[in-house]
């Protein structure tokens, strides 16, 4: 008999309903509904529905129902399923049974932490005073850290911690999981994508009981992720919820047909502008809940546009670029080069690439020529510099890494602007830009150079191809124009009465501002036009 006189097999703390319904004998009929149901009762004002968060409403109802056990969901970000998943649920299931204990983990503490807030502070602003919903939860007095609490009157309790911390001892009746990994440069590093796997096999699962229920919410960047190697060693235990933005058809989960948008709960959202600036790549991660295959396939074939030379307008000497149906001339475009240095002529080595681009008033990165080959350090700018005079270059791009080299001192005593680029994630992630850039078709090859089969070839085969130098300056470019090209207004922008091409007024204006751009270059903290 136990020592309070109770029945034999039941805690002090449960009651008999509590453990029926953990045990799934029956569905408790709850004060709201859904966790969805509960924070618009909270904060009528600023929580919105959507079709996609009232579907997981109703998975997140079928775990604690225990009608299922584990629950994986995808959707696109900034659509409310974290915010749904890690704040509401914990707090909806506290308010209606104290007894749980619930375990949030994400990719470092400080993230997990920020959940366990949360709820932290629904349990105490939501206590019935001056007309406020009373939650009915009240924290024990010496348990009210922000990442580790406990209810007062039950063994209910939140504990929060990172992916490389520690649940020793802290068994869980819920776990959740928020994004395992930060991002995608966090996604392609195989040693965190093992430290993840870790967590699940030595920390997780140890600590889960026969009746703990798991959600798991993610991004899916990566085919080895958390999620990827979940769902092949245990993949039919798990219900798995994945909601695109675009419906690719098939067994849609909000039962639309091939190309339906998802409803956002932000309002209307452009999904094809956003298509375009991220890329595809990105797009199928991030949006479409497909982790890119890692056999390449960054830039594609089918998305490169190539320019024509067309001879200089009667009374100028400037080559035109023709981009399709629209025709600029070099002079009234911001031209620039990025290097990527190779300091050893060894047939093995990497080579020295440097390329020549051209950014149309558009926005249209345009790759005019390059220069590749093995070369000594000693031979470095006398063997770029051709470039540079050929196109009227204003201004060079070097990686953090080469200030100090012949090429840059040499450069530099020669009076051309030398600006520097910090190469601040890996490759792959560096190239994700210029694939953006490339997919929406803002990036323009040359058509007529012998080489162009060589430069496309490398770029087809990234990140698995013998070289990447030309990726890496193609990469270069992409981050040189976002960090330092502002389209200017032409004459007509500013005044919508503007006199026909040629005038008196356009070609002052031309005079005052320069044509086409604004040439922005930060070199040692001056601002050069």
């Amino acid at each position: 008999m136990p020592p309070d006189g109770g029945r034999p097999g039941v805690l002090p703390a449960l009651t008999v309903e509590t453990a029926l319904q953990r045990l799934g004998f029956t569905h408790r009929a709850r004060r709201w509904a859904s966790p969805g149901e509960m924070a618009q009762d909270l904060d009528p004002v600023h929580v919105r529905q959507s079709t996609a968060l009232l579907l997981i409403d109703e998975y997140l109802v079928k775990i604690a129902d225990g009608d299922i056990t584990r629950l994986m969901i995808f959707m696109p970000p900034q659509e409310g399923k974290s915010e749904r998943v890690s704040h509401r649920f914990p707090t909806w299931l506290l308010s209606d049974d104290q007894d749980l204990r619930i375990a949030m983990v994400s990719y470092t503490d400080e993230m997990a932490r920020r959940w366990g807030a949360e709820i932290k502070r629904d349990a105490l602003s939501y206590t019935g005073v001056d007309g406020t919903v009373d939650l009915g939860i009240r924290l024990r007095d010496d348990s009210q850290a922000a990442g580790r609490w406990s209810v007062q009157g039950g063994i209910g309790s939140v504990y929060c911690c990172g992916i490389r911390g520690s649940l020793t001892g802290k068994p869980a009746d819920i776990l959740i999981i928020d994004d395992p990994v930060k991002d995608l440069e966090t996604a392609r590093s195989e040693a965190n994508r093992q430290a993840a796997w870790n967590f699940w096999t030595a920390v997780a699962v140890p600590r889960m009981g026969p009746d703990t229920k798991v959600v798991l919410i993610q991004t899916r960047w990566h085919e080895d992720d958390l999620a990827g190697k979940i769902l092949e060693s245990e993949g039919t235990d798990w219900t798995v919820l994945s909601i695109p933005a675009i419906s690719e058809g098939g067994s849609d989960p909000l039962e639309r047909p091939t190309g339906v948008a998802m409803d956002s709960v932000r309002g209307n959202r452009d999904w094809s502008s956003i298509r375009r600036r991220v890329g595809e790549y990105v797009w199928a991660a991030l949006y479409q809940q497909r982790p890119a295959p890692q056999e390449g396939g960054l830039f594609k074939k089918d998305k490169m546009r190539y320019w024509r030379s067309l001879p200089p307008a009667p009374g100028t000497n400037s080559i035109r670029m023709q981009l399709g149906e629209r025709v600029f001339p070099l002079t009234e475009c911001w031209r620039f080069i990025t290097i990527d240095l190779a300091a050893s002529t060894n047939t093995s080595a990497d080579y020295t690439v440097a390329a020549a681009w051209a950014v149309t008033n558009d926005a249209d990165l345009v790759l005019l020529d390059r220069f590749r080959d093995r070369i000594e350090e000693s031979d470095h700018w006398q063997s770029i510099n051709p470039l540079r005079e050929k196109w009227g270059v204003d201004v060079v791009f070097v990686e953090s890494r080469m200030f100090g080299t012949t090429m840059v001192i040499d450069a530099t005593q020669a009076g051309v602007p030398i600006v520097e680029l910090k190469a601040d994630t890996d490759k792959f992630t560096r190239a994700i830009p210029a694939s953006a850039r490339l997919d929406a078709g803002k990036v323009f090859w040359p058509s007529m150079v012998a080489w162009i089969g060589e430069w496309e070839d490398e770029l087809k085969g990234f990140p698995n191809a013998a070289h990447d130098d030309q990726v890496d300056v193609f990469a270069y470019a992409a981050r040189a124009v976002s960090a330092h090209w502002i389209q200017y207004p032409t004459f007509g922008d500013l005044d919508p009465r503007q006199t026909p091409s040629g005038s008196v007024a356009q070609e002052a204006f031309s005079s005052a501002v320069g044509r086409g751009h604004l040439k922005l270059v930060a070199s040692d903290g001056e601002v050069q036009w």
